[in-house]
């Protein structure tokens, strides 16, 4: 994988990037949807193709668990056996780490765990969470890392980053030879000065990218936007940058306007599963009464098929009926508005404007009174 820093927007730290990978290209600030079991829920890979998705997350503890790196491994590798073509990113399970406190203990060798799916007991390290991503074939792998809680003591976020530092010595010592691409994970909670321990010592690891981590897990906007704005510029300018599992539109803008290249989130998928959607002028619930006769697309300034084919009122009687054409079409437009807005965002960043569209989007989202709201 190499990254090609194409500009950087001169009143913020927003950057405009390319990645190169072994399955194409992708350009930079992207938004990865989320394929967590090897597909994006309700969604073909042709559609996504269609819709401009260029790369896909998949989730490594869901994999191993069912149907197992081993199997995918001999079918080919995971983008065979999902049939995308293009880049894959493959997190470590950390995440479900974070998740999952009642069901896991965490030593030094790695994290002791059951399975969610039958209580079955299992162990990964380090090095297995990397075999398992090598074993899955993505171009883009995480580290084990250990995901705090917000709030936590400065104690505990302490230990935790010591501990992830270790694991991502571990897993570079594991995976020598640069193929995939290996990304270091920045945690620390909100803790600054944490924060600038952990980017000092991974970059003297060494990476192929960086993330960070550890937010979005309980700590409020402000905090969390904070610490992307602190966090973010500790992190080489010549390599990617991902915000783990973050976020809502206006998390997006914000984000890129402190210098993040790369976004996963569920939210898309699993709010139009939900009967929610994303709409020029704010969220709006499908399910709610006032739809029931309305003959309007979802969002009248969106050009995706669900807008223009479908009203208010079908997609709210699929919806009613528990018609699984609804969740698809509403994903297929929550899917289509997030990658409009990324592009949106490239544009006026190589155009110079992007702090302007910056101020007009979060003056809409104001009048709103919604996070989701898009310019």
């Amino acid at each position: 994988m190499t990254f090609e820093l194409l500009k950087t927007d001169s009143r913020t730290g927003a950057r405009r990037g390319r990645l190169t990978t072994p399955h194409g290209t992708v350009e930079s600030p992207v938004f990865m949807p989320c394929g967590t079991q090897a597909t994006v829920k309700a969604l073909t890979p042709h559609e996504l193709e269609a819709e401009g998705v260029e790369m896909v997350l998949c989730n490594t503890y869901h994999l191993y668990l069912r149907p197992g790196h081993r199997v995918i491994e001999e079918l080919g590798g995971l983008h065979r056996f999902m049939a995308w073509p293009r880049p894959l990113l493959t997190d470590s399970g950390g995440y479900q780490v974070y998740s999952m406190a009642s069901l896991r203990r965490i030593s030094e060798e790695g994290v002791t765990f059951r399975s969610h799916l039958d209580g079955s007991r299992h162990f990964v390290s380090p090095e297995l969470a990397i075999d398992i991503q090598r074993a899955l074939g993505a171009d883009i792998v995480m580290p084990l890392d250990e995901c705090p809680p917000s709030p936590s003591t400065t104690g505990y976020l302490q230990n935790s980053l010591e501990l992830t530092l270790r694991w991502a010595e571990r897993s570079r010592a594991a995976h020598p030879d640069g193929e995939p691409a290996l990304f270091g994970i920045l945690q620390g909670g909100t803790d600054k000065g944490l924060r600038e321990k952990g980017a000092e010592a991974l970059q003297k690891i060494g990476f192929d990218g960086y993330a960070l981590g550890g937010l979005s897990v309980g700590e409020s906007k402000e905090e969390m936007y904070d610490t992307i704005a602190h966090a973010a510029p500790l992190l080489p300018a010549g390599r990617p940058r991902y915000l783990m599992g973050v976020g809502t539109p206006k998390d997006l803008v914000e984000g890129v306007a402190r210098g993040v290249d790369m976004f996963d989130c569920v939210m898309p998928t699993r709010h139009g599963r939900t009967g929610s959607l994303f709409t020029s002028q704010g969220r709006i619930n499908i399910k709610a009464a006032q739809h029931a006769k309305d003959e309007r697309p979802p969002d009248p300034a969106c050009d995706c098929y669900t807008c223009r084919h479908f009203s208010r009122a079908y997609l709210r009687h699929l919806f009613v009926a528990d018609e699984i054409l609804g969740l698809r079409l509403n994903t297929l437009h929550n899917i289509h508005f997030y990658l409009t807005l990324m592009k949106q965002i490239r544009h006026v960043i190589e155009e110079g404007t992007f702090d302007a569209f910056r101020v007009a989007f979060l003056e809409k989202a104001a009048l709103a009174g919604r996070d989701e709201t898009a310019a």
